[in-house]
């Protein structure tokens, strides 16, 4: 069984959510974390993983909405609401420098307070990154020197310099439906030199559907397909790329576990 370590339940009705949930189950999929992108969302998370079965919640504010609820929240705001059982991380938050939604200097602070939690809860940490792999690196890098913390790169999409410093700290890297697209031959190369044991999949949905249904509506279902082509890439069998991501994704959020 697979683990869609991040997808966005939200954005579907309250209606669909149990179907959403259902079909990925019947697809192999036996778990997933829908994920916090605002301090209110956070709670809607928190409500839906305790409502759906097999549903885990992640707590934060996207670098998109940085500061858009007002001042950035202290790490002890966003550490309060992990109190959950069904919390099992931070995030997620990053840089993007791509869409630049929130100014630059916001969305470090905003960053610096999840890291913050992550070390203050050690809770594992969702990182968004793009178009920011150097920031995001010195971040970590000068984080992680004071205060060790777990931490995943999700979606990662990024180049290979952020994939080795990342592993470098003992991080780990997800994957979503864009190894699958046709143009990804330097994001399945870079795959291929991830350490087995450090690989989780995810579909990041409603976004970013696997061939061959680029272009739909995703959902946690779609992680097999994904997972399929990692499984090519990695030159291992379906079977072993499903256990050892889900032995990863149990060794990095420990609280699922």
């Amino acid at each position: 069984m697979l683990i869609d370590s991040h997808c966005h339940l939200d954005y579907f009705s309250p209606e669909e959510r149990p179907l959403v949930v259902a079909r990925a189950h019947a697809a192999g999929v036996a778990e997933m974390v829908t994920i916090g992108v605002t301090l209110a969302q956070s709670q809607q998370a928190i409500a839906m993983a305790e409502a759906l079965e097999r549903v885990w919640a992640c707590v934060g504010v996207h670098p998109h909405h940085a500061g858009a609820e007002g001042p950035v929240p202290a790490p002890e705001v966003i550490a309060a609401l992990t109190a959950h059982e069904k919390v099992i991380g931070i995030g997620e938050s990053g840089l993007d420098y791509f869409y630049d939604k929130a100014p630059r200097d916001v969305q470090a602070q905003n960053f610096s307070a999840h890291i913050k939690a992550a070390q203050m809860t050690n809770l594992p940490l969702a990182i968004h990154a793009r178009d920011a792999d150097d920031d995001v690196a010195t971040m970590l890098e000068a984080a992680f020197q004071a205060h060790p913390f777990r931490f995943l790169l999700h979606c990662f999409s990024s180049g290979r310099g952020l994939a080795e410093r990342a592993l470098a700290l003992g991080g780990y890297v997800s994957f979503s439906g864009i190894l699958t697209f046709p143009r990804s031959e330097e994001l399945r190369a870079i795959a291929r030199d991830v350490p087995m044991d450090r690989l989780l999949v995810e579909t990041d949905s409603p976004y970013l559907a696997p061939v061959p249904l680029r272009g739909k509506r995703n959902e946690p279902g779609n992680t097999v397909l994904t997972a399929r082509v990692l499984a090519e890439v990695k030159g291992v069998s379906e079977a072993q790329l499903a256990a050892q991501t889900t032995a990863n994704f149990r060794t990095l959020f420990t609280k699922a576990a």
